[in-house]
């Protein structure tokens, strides 16, 4: 309890320290709507915003401040900054580069210790070089989109990239609104999920060439380390990284006992080193999932298999009502939505994620050796695709989803809700059955 204290404390005080720094930011004092020269350092990749919502072809990019310029004066100073602009110019944008552009300074959106929203009036003035294994992971997601495109219809093919490294430049419109309406859409994002498959498969691949154990770790550890580097290695791809060793960890030894404190680890160290993950909902939403894999996913499971279910599917209702459970309070906070539907839905594509996971990331290798054997590799994702695709866009068409109001307060009531959904359906031991004798003893 008192570590405890003492590091909530500790963590306090940091994130009040932030909030200050990013309160007081010169930037603050332009006035709303004013127009500045910018120098930034991208720090993601471009992401493509529904036409219907910003009026024509755009894209949001999240970039680290150096500097602006308010009429003759520069002030330099750092912070995060979210830059809406023009497709033209900044879609082939990488992490990494310096960019000069002219744009209008707004308000952040969110208290989530970005400085402003800087608007965009056209393509950057002039644009950096990214460090090169940015540029070398560049290549590599487009050898892999080009060879997607090739082998795969387009709505799998703008998927697919998605699925594997996050990559959803190319994902349509249509599939997008599907996904988010039957809460399918944090397959599009890099998850621990992703990471806990890819190492699954290299230590299952290792074991089966009877490596020695040790090395298999090793080769694992490599792995994974490129993968972050391919999928960017954003704070997001990073916490997903973690959570999905963590997650592997649990599936691996069945210990829950020394998950759980790695998981709490893991949340400890990746707050200390980026503060702002304490105010982002992809990482609260990371942490619940996994908590909810290590702490109810097992105790449901044997429930289920208790009762007459085969292993695999029970693993799978298990997993996937205990992430929709204790994520519910958050997801209603944040959007208003539930979908009714999703626990079915997440149960009938999760068998299919697997495959199209390795053979994805498989195929993205040999994008960048060959292009034949890759587009043949991706075409044979086809099949599993066309099922997902299908089960969104039939779960969808159902219209099964409830529009809530937003805030704290719906999502205190739905976490009550959720922690008494958790209470019963809690199991419990089988009692032992007391027998008496003649003598009336027990």
């Amino acid at each position: 309890m008192l570590a405890a204290v003492v590091v909530g404390a500790g963590f306090a005080a940091a994130g009040a320290w932030q909030e200050y720094v990013v309160a007081g930011h010169p930037l603050h004092e332009v006035a709303n709507g004013r127009r500045v020269w910018v120098r930034a350092v991208a720090s993601d990749d471009p992401k493509a915003l529904a036409e219907k919502r910003f009026g024509g072809k755009k894209v949001m990019v999240r970039a680290e401040l150096v500097e602006f310029r308010d009429g003759g004066e520069v002030v330099r100073g750092g912070g995060a900054v979210v830059v809406m602009a023009p497709e033209a110019g900044w879609r082939g944008l990488l992490p990494g580069q310096e960019v000069e552009f002219r744009a209008r300074v707004s308000r952040a959106w969110r208290s989530d210790l970005t400085v402003a929203v800087l608007r965009a009036d056209g393509p950057p003035a002039a644009v950096g070089e990214s460090p090169w294994w940015q540029r070398v992971a560049g290549r590599v997601r487009g050898h892999f989109a080009d060879a997607a495109q090739r082998g795969l219809p387009d709505d799998a093919a703008g998927l697919l990239p998605g699925l594997v490294i996050g990559d959803t430049s190319r994902l349509t419109e249509r599939v997008q609104e599907n996904f988010e309406e039957t809460d399918l859409a944090h397959l599009t994002a890099v998850s621990g999920a992703n990471i806990t498959i890819l190492l699954g498969a290299v230590l299952v691949s290792m074991r089966a060439l009877t490596v020695d154990p040790r090395m298999g770790a090793v080769i694992a550890g490599l792995a994974l380390v490129m993968f972050v580097i391919l999928a960017r290695p954003s704070p997001s791809v990073l916490r997903a990284a973690v959570m999905g060793a963590v997650a592997l960890l649990a599936l691996c030894t069945g210990r829950r006992k020394q998950a759980l404190p790695a998981l709490c680890t893991a949340i400890i160290g990746l707050i200390a080193w980026s503060p702002a993950l304490a105010v982002d909902a992809g990482f609260t939403l990371s942490v619940l999932a996994t908590a909810g894999l290590i702490v109810l996913a097992p105790g449901w499971s044997d429930w289920l298999r208790a009762h007459g279910w085969w292993r695999i599917p029970a693993d799978g209702l298990a997993v996937a009502a205990a992430a929709f459970v204790v994520t519910t309070p958050v997801v209603i906070a944040m959007t208003g939505h539930l979908s009714l539907v999703a626990i079915v839905v997440n149960v009938l594509v999760e068998p299919v994620i697997a495959p199209i996971t390795v053979l994805g990331a498989l195929g993205a290798v040999l994008a960048c050796l060959w292009s034949p054997p890759a587009v043949f590799v991706l075409h044979c994702t086809s099949p599993p695709l066309w099922w997902l695709l299908t089960v969104a866009d039939r779960a969808a068409a159902l219209g099964a989803s409830v529009a809530l109001p937003t805030g704290i307060r719906s999502g205190l009531i739905a976490a009550v809700l959720c922690g008494l959904l958790i209470t019963a359906l809690r199991p419990r031991p089988r009692g032992e059955a007391i027998e008496s004798d003649p003598a009336g003893r027990t």
